[in-house]
């Protein structure tokens, strides 16, 4: 048997699904994609992500690979996967790729975006999160310079998720002002669970009138390694992962 290793590219509103990671009794994004192969290959196969998105989260740019041994053409796989997913998920291209590749190991950086409504919509309710107050983007912005190169990123990441390395590599991160919304977007070597929400959480409220957040403060509570000191971690629905670089 001559197994192929094949990488998908996904996008997905991951309002109704309790995350990429498989578990009981809910419906999950790796659920619904190793099912759907199920149906097309008659295959059992492990689909594993580049990133393990939470609940509610999206994806513009998810990557996966599993490895199976069909007749069916690599580039084909994509439309004949789709035929039976939901229409949440949508599979943008399929390939083989090495045997080697891991679409979690072999990633080199990951992209993610957070965007924040600063008008209410009844179109985009689940795909950002509405924050109406008034913000200081520039100091947004000082905030978001302290975060680039090799950092502990503990105090960003839920204690049960806590590594024993828990070094990010941070290559960009800033804010941007759209008409409606505002968007926080950043790129890292890796990502711990609820960073970015976390990170979020944090600079919205340094962002407030009242100046609650100095860039001291800031500062001191990254190195302090304590999540607890995050009073407001943003909600799910804003995020998406936008990209992944090999």
């Amino acid at each position: 048997m001559i197994e192929k290793n094949i990488r998908l590219d996904i996008e997905y509103d991951g309002s109704m699904f309790s995350g990429w990671q498989i578990q009981p009794a809910v419906p999950t994004i790796q659920g619904e994609i190793q099912k759907a192969i199920k149906k097309v290959t008659g295959q059992d196969v492990v689909v594993y992500g580049a990133g393990r998105t939470d609940a509610g989260v999206h994806a513009l740019g998810q990557v996966c690979n599993f490895f199976i041994d069909c007749k069916l053409e690599p580039e084909k796989i994509c439309n004949a996967v789709n035929y039976y997913l939901p229409n949440e998920i949508l599979i943008t291209a399929s390939s083989q790729v090495a045997e080697n590749f891991n679409s979690r190991r072999s990633a080199r950086w990951r992209f993610y975006r957070y965007i924040v409504g600063r008008a209410r919509s009844a179109l985009y309710l689940n795909r950002r999160w509405e924050y109406l107050f008034p913000l200081d983007i520039g100091r947004m912005n000082q905030l978001a310079t302290c975060l680039l190169g090799e950092q502990d990123c503990a105090a960003f990441c839920t204690v049960s998720s806590l590594k024993e390395n828990n070094i990010c590599d941070i290559i960009s991160a800033g804010w941007r002002e759209e008409e409606g919304f505002l968007c926080f977007e950043i790129k890292a070597n890796r990502f711990l669970h609820s960073m970015v929400r976390s990170i979020v959480g944090l600079m919205i409220e340094a962002g407030k009138e009242n100046d609650y957040l100095t860039l001291e403060n800031f500062k001191d509570i990254m190195k302090s390694g304590d999540h607890t000191r995050i009073k407001k971690v943003a909600p799910a629905r804003g995020l998406y992962m936008v990209a992944v670089g090999y």
